[in-house]
């Protein structure tokens, strides 16, 4: 008795989760599960290391020098930076144009994550239906008191699956699908501040101080020691503006 009202509550939800959205917003929602349960953040000081050595290379070499960057990297946002700065974008439409970058990735996933919470919020009342029908059939079945007890309790069984669905299934992967987004949105900021900089002529190690400002201590991570090379110039401007 436990399997028709499970499947009453998964397929009941999913088709009104379906019905209230697109049929494209469901495949690409239930294409994003997998990202829900095996993608790992990138640690900001990944980020912030890499634009630091940008900033190095810009400095020594010239933004020109960036482009073998932008064909080597695996980021795609970074990349597209990348090109844009070798190219000689104007840092205004640069920023713009990442600035929309980061605004389409928020809507995407906003998709699938509201997606998720949604389903969350129709499972228990998906149950209470199904609650409700199976005490329809318990009523009538009144004149045989010895089964009444095993029908009731199975009659709530939906109202169950609901409950637990929405709370272990559906909210927790919306709200870790909305979390994953708000990091990567973060690095992507993170990553669009930094090549700005770059682009502007920062100083690698002012650079970096900046960027870990932007970044919580509990989410920085690991940081690789600034090079020697780029403290020594460090110290050496430090020496002249004395």
């Amino acid at each position: 008795m436990l399997l028709p009202p499970m499947l009453l509550v998964f397929v009941g939800t999913m088709a009104v989760g379906l019905a209230g959205g697109t049929f494209k917003d469901f495949i690409f929602s239930f294409k994003s599960l997998p990202k829900a349960f095996l993608s790992k953040p990138a640690a900001a000081a990944g980020s912030i290391d890499t634009v630091v050595q940008l900033a190095d290379k810009a400095r020594r070499q010239g933004l020109l020098s960036l482009e073998e960057d932008a064909a080597q990297t695996k980021d795609e946002f970074l990349r597209e930076a990348l090109q844009n700065i070798a190219d000689g974008t104007d840092g205004d439409e640069l920023r713009d144009m990442l600035d929309d970058a980061i605004d389409t990735k928020i809507k995407s996933d906003g998709i699938a994550s509201k997606f998720f919470a949604t389903l969350g919020g129709y499972a228990p009342t998906v149950g209470i239906i199904g609650t409700v029908v199976s005490l329809t059939h318990v009523l009538e079945n009144l004149s045989d008191p010895a089964t009444l007890g095993p029908m009731i309790a199975s009659a709530f069984v939906a109202t169950l699956w609901g409950l637990l669905s929405a709370n272990f299934i559906w909210l927790p992967i919306g709200t870790r699908l909305a979390r994953l987004s708000e990091l990567e949105v973060e690095r992507m900021t993170l990553v669009m501040e930094g090549v700005l900089a770059v682009q502007a002529g920062s100083q690698p190690t002012l650079l970096r101080e900046r960027l870990l400002a932007m970044v919580p201590k509990h989410q920085r991570g690991p940081s690789k020691k600034t090079p020697k090379g780029e403290k020594s110039n460090a110290d050496e401007q430090m020496k002249s503006a004395a």
